[in-house]
């Protein structure tokens, strides 16, 4: 079992940043990859940022540039720095993890994640 915190959501103007951290505690062969997700209002969550345990990282095309996803000493926590924020970075921001069962190829898809966050609010002003 692995247990998600997200935390460093926030209001902020557009062109500003955030920096959202993920704490997982639990089976750390659970949350070898992580990968971050977003939901904003009416719309599907999607995927954001990915990073495995080798180090390597994958990111959506509307945030690559402006995101980066690391993790820090021990491979714990697992941070989201997002620079030149848009409104339409809008969303609840989720936090997840899985094991080292899937292809790494399926780290866009949500269904090949095991644990979840609760979501930390992201709400950028035009």
């Amino acid at each position: 079992q692995v247990q998600l915190a997200e935390s460093g959501g926030g209001l902020v103007q557009a062109g500003g940043s955030l920096r959202l951290s993920c704490v997982a505690s639990g089976s750390t062969f659970s949350s070898a990859n992580m990968g971050w997700f977003r939901q904003a209002p009416g719309k599907e969550r999607e995927f954001v940022a990915y990073i495995g345990w080798s180090g390597a990282t994958y990111y959506a095309a509307s945030v690559k540039g402006r995101f980066t996803i690391s993790r820090g000493p021990g491979k714990n926590p697992v941070l989201l720095q997002m620079n030149s924020l848009k409104p339409e970075d809008t969303a609840v921001y989720y936090c997840a993890a899985r094991g080292t069962s899937y292809p790494v190829t399926t780290y866009a898809n949500s269904r090949s994640y095991d644990y979840w966050g609760q979501g930390t609010q992201v709400t950028v002003s035009s």
